[in-house]
């Protein structure tokens, strides 16, 4: 099995611009995420794309091997045509986000593992617990139930599953009513299989993907599979200054 990993970058950023190229730890936060996805076992080559020439110059700076794309909608297009550029072929692909300089290795290992076990899938994500209330009601928190076979039902903005009778507080903290929280978190680490990856980009736009921005409700309103593994933690993306200023006083 030959697995590549490739790493969508962009320079544009809203909240916290040039965010991958910041280097107040010394390195930029681009490499840094490198370097961690780079320790994962199941990856036979790690690739960054980009459209951005000073992207690509600071990534072969450190070793990275680089592909230039054109300017690309999402990431997950990015990931499909540095594949075409390059003209490779894997039996897995993961996408892994630019922005999360902790990425945990064996979580893309794991996330790997997922698809290989599961052949009737076409494609793999993580998901983990959420335990604050907060983070169920909050819109930028995607939520995803599964299958009793770990298959994904849907993901959601909305806080899902929806709590009729009482409030996500309540279950949260009522530990004589529920053990685990019934609210799982996405995180946003992909494995697709190669030929799924192509049809996927070529996909319109479906009804629940633009209602709830969620690209990954393209595949399953096309009726794809997609297995989450469920972990203990996320790793921490980068988003706003505030979460960059976290992020170097703990490598501090």
């Amino acid at each position: 099995m030959y697995v590549i990993g490739i790493i969508p970058a962009r320079l544009a950023s809203t909240r916290l611009p040039r965010k991958l190229l910041l280097n107040e730890t010394g390195k930029t936060l681009l490499q840094h995420t490198w370097e961690a996805a780079q320790k994962a076992k199941s990856l036979d080559r790690l690739i960054i794309a980009t459209d951005d020439e000073e992207i690509e110059s600071v990534s072969k700076s450190f070793g990275a091997e680089v592909v230039m794309t054109g300017d690309c909608s999402n990431g997950t297009e990015r990931v499909a045509e540095a594949i075409d550029n390059l003209n490779l072929s894997a039996d897995i692909i993961v996408n892994i986000q630019g922005d999360e300089p902790e990425i945990d290795p064996q979580q893309i290992d794991l996330c790997v593992q997922s698809l290989s076990d599961h052949p009737e899938c076409e494609m793999s994500t993580l998901a983990n617990p959420l335990h604050d209330a907060a983070h169920v009601n909050d819109p930028a928190c995607v939520k995803v139930v599964l299958a009793n076979n770990g298959n994904a039902l849907y993901f959601s903005r909305s806080p899902l599953p929806h709590s009729r009778d009482r409030s996500p507080e309540d279950w949260l903290t009522d530990t004589e009513s529920i053990q685990s929280s019934p609210w799982l978190q996405h995180i946003g680490l992909y494995a697709y299989r190669e030929p799924f990856l192509k049809a996927f980009v070529n996909m319109p736009v479906s009804v629940l993907e633009n209602i709830e921005k969620l690209e990954q409700l393209r595949a399953l309103q096309a009726g794809a599979q997609i297995h989450v593994s469920v972990v203990s933690h996320c790793s921490i993306g980068i988003d706003t200054p505030e979460d960059y200023a976290a992020f170097v006083k703990r490598m501090s």
